[in-house]
């Protein structure tokens, strides 16, 4: 992944979920947006394969120029976060390529894409008016937090999304989904009564 003449660099940005760190770089990663759970999930992916062997860390997130990696409660960030940055920051400047086959044949495999929970579905003018307004409005603040948000379904009034990376199991999305996404959706679109995350 190195380029010859410039060293990739890495630096952390907090997300609003106490599990989660994003780690940014100064070169893109990925066009898509794709979260591993485990080592053999990302058998095309050597450096998330490498993060998800350490004991700590519960899934890993790419999208764009970031890495957002969950640990689960065993260790403080403050133990840990150099050693994964430096992790990072070597891996990404080796000869080692980031993904070792195209992205759209990894995502189609063993994860899922976020970016692509509405693949070239049939989905109505309602659904449709659901999915611009998550990505112009709500995506851009939830790939700041480190996470991704995508429109799973929407049926009597219920509108289900998928919420992944720092979204994952950060204590304040339920809030976030009801004080922000429900209350925006509910005033852009009528037909929507409540909003919830897929489980």
């Amino acid at each position: 992944m190195s380029t010859a003449n410039k060293r990739i660099t890495v630096y952390t940005e907090s997300t609003p979920n106490p599990e989660a760190i994003k780690f940014v770089a100064d070169v893109m990663l990925s066009e898509g947006a794709l979260e591993f759970l485990s080592p053999s999930q990302a058998k095309d992916a050597p450096l998330v394969r490498d993060l998800l062997g350490f004991p700590f860390v519960q899934s890993v997130f790419v999208s764009k120029n970031y890495i957002t990696v969950r640990k689960n409660d065993t260790l403080n960030w403050d133990e840990i976060i150099t050693q994964l940055r430096e992790f990072i920051t070597d891996a990404l400047n080796s000869e080692t390529p980031f993904f070792t086959k195209p992205i759209a044949s990894i995502g189609a495999e063993v994860l899922e894409k976020v970016t692509d929970a509405h693949p070239s579905r049939n989905f109505g003018e309602i659904e449709q008016k659901i999915i611009s307004i998550l990505e112009e409005y709500i995506q851009p603040a939830v790939e700041s937090d480190g996470g991704a948000i995508a429109l799973k379904s929407f049926a009597d009034g219920v509108v289900t999304v998928s919420m992944k990376g720092s979204c994952s199991g950060c204590p304040s999305s339920t809030l976030t989904l009801k004080a922000g996404i429900e209350a925006l959706l509910k005033r852009m679109v009528p037909e929507v009564e409540t909003v919830v995350a897929e489980s």
